[in-house]
């Protein structure tokens, strides 16, 4: 990867370094991209989301491994303390912000999507790419192809 592609990384490289961290963060590439197009329409297609935001209840605030939670209702407070956004200039009180089940419940009422997963999932902001390609992303896979999933909405926090 190139520095001047994303000028950020060069930062944060210096950024540890100057803490005394020796060995620079191996940021994850993929010589193939993971993505595809959709093989239908979005309105034919289910949608889930997946979240780095825990459920606000005591098994979310503790648990290191990939969660799932009904779509609906809507959650009211989502466990966000321990993850890295500017807490000093924003918030997470409105989950809608941060967790679009609402706006995608109401793209299925104007007929953009066919439907909303029946479960959102929440993955560990743990950092580890081993344990994302190993062990998050294949679960969050096997989660999706159990509801029929077409599309995910990715949103990290």
């Amino acid at each position: 990867m190139r520095d001047n592609d994303v000028p950020y990384m060069k930062r944060t490289r210096d950024f540890y370094r100057a803490q005394g961290y020796t060995n620079d963060y191996q940021w994850a590439h993929h010589d193939e991209v993971p993505f595809c197009a959709p093989a239908k329409p979005l309105s034919q297609c289910n949608i889930a989301v997946v979240t780095t935001a825990m459920p606000d209840t005591e098994a979310g605030r503790t648990s290191r491994q990939v969660y799932s939670s009904p779509s609906q209702p809507t959650p009211d407070s989502m466990y966000t303390a321990e993850l890295s956004w500017h807490k000093s200039m924003t918030h997470t009180d409105d989950v809608a912000s941060f967790l679009p089940l609402k706006q995608l419940d109401q793209c299925v009422e104007e007929g953009l999507i066919a439907k909303v997963a029946d479960r959102f999932h929440s993955i560990p902001t743990e950092y580890s790419q081993r344990n994302t390609l190993e062990k998050d992303a294949p679960e969050i896979l096997v989660r999706c192809l159990q509801d029929e999933v077409d599309v995910v909405v990715l949103v990290p926090l």
